[in-house]
């Protein structure tokens, strides 16, 4: 898997790859396993179909490393329309969104933000707080690459002022996480932790799978001992089986912590953790920009890749 994990994150950002699979629509099989469409309608169907089986879901309109303010406006534009379509549909309670700060102008060139990319993204964020607040539901604020981690968490402090309800993500292969969790551990702060999916260096993350799991398990007691909502980004039955006994441990009941799982991934282990009662989430990601998405999902699970590649192939 650690083989294969450096030229897959290589392929999601080759420009050439990207539009080979991008334009065949032959890698729709593929795509639809862990995205249920492009437009609002189709992503707000799947929450309803998540509601039905007794799941939470979180929503993410794909995109990021936005380099054009009209793009980082359109962003912004999806948000708010599906903020409202979620709440015309009675949907808006059990599915908050997850919003990436790139995505709404953090990187920004001075051209296209005299006002700098941080400010930007602070504005954009606040309106679609403010349009999950009307909607009933809250918003979290995704994590991105190292470089972004500061930046991500100055902003986060910023929208909490007014919207302490935004929850943050920390990513547990990163050297810096157990302290961050330390930092965020306090009451009304929502927290999810997962593992990471960006192709990071070993003098920032570690880079072994059993030293990520070990600080995956170090980050969630820390988050389980304090007094903020944890949110368990993990689709690892070991990891699963461990944070119930730690809950257990801090006497925190089922409601006062949370699983998250991705959408297409284990959704019978999701309908089985909330049969027995637990509080599961399922993250769903939607729009047109899935390619990058999709490539580090393969990274994560590269049995996946031998299909997309046949895909691919076989159509050309």
């Amino acid at each position: 898997m650690s083989v294969l994990r450096g030229p897959l994150m290589w392929l999601a950002r080759n420009e050439r790859v990207k539009d080979l699979a991008t334009t065949m629509p032959v890698t729709s099989s593929v795509v639809a396993g862990y995205v249920p469409g492009e437009s609002t309608t189709e992503v707000v169907d799947a929450v309803a179909a998540c509601e039905a089986d007794g799941l939470l879901t979180t929503i993410d309109f794909l995109g990021e490393d936005t380099v054009e303010a009209a793009q980082a406006q359109a962003t912004v534009d999806a948000y708010v329309e599906l903020l409202e379509q979620l709440a015309a549909r009675g949907l808006a309670r059990g599915a908050e969104v997850s919003v990436k700060l790139t995505a709404l102008g953090l990187a920004l060139p001075a051209s296209e933000a005299p006002q700098g990319g941080h400010r930007t993204a602070l504005e954009n964020a606040r309106t679609i707080c403010r349009a999950a607040r009307n909607a009933g539901t809250q918003v979290t604020v995704d994590m991105e690459d190292h470089t972004t981690t500061d930046a991500t968490l100055a902003v986060l402090r910023e929208l909490r002022k007014d919207f302490p309800e935004t929850g943050a993500v920390l990513q547990a292969y990163l050297r810096r996480t157990e302290a961050d969790c330390r930092a965020l551990a306090h009451e009304g702060s929502r927290v999810r932790l997962c593992k990471g999916a960006y192709d990071e260096p070993a003098s920032v993350a570690f880079t072994d799978k059993l030293e990520v799991d070990r600080s995956y398990v170090r980050c969630m007691r820390v988050l389980m001992a304090g007094d903020g909502y944890p949110m368990l980004a993990t689709h690892d039955p070991r990891m699963i089986e461990i944070a119930r006994s730690v809950a257990g441990r801090y006497q925190r009941r089922p409601g006062t912590y949370e699983f998250q799982m991705l959408y297409g991934i284990r959704p019978e282990e999701q309908k089985r953790l909330a049969a027995e009662g637990e509080t599961m989430r399922v993250y769903i990601p939607y729009g047109s920009e899935w390619y990058g998405y999709l490539v580090r999902r393969l990274a994560e699970r590269p049995q996946n890749l031998s299909f997309f590649v046949r895909s691919l192939v076989s159509k050309k």
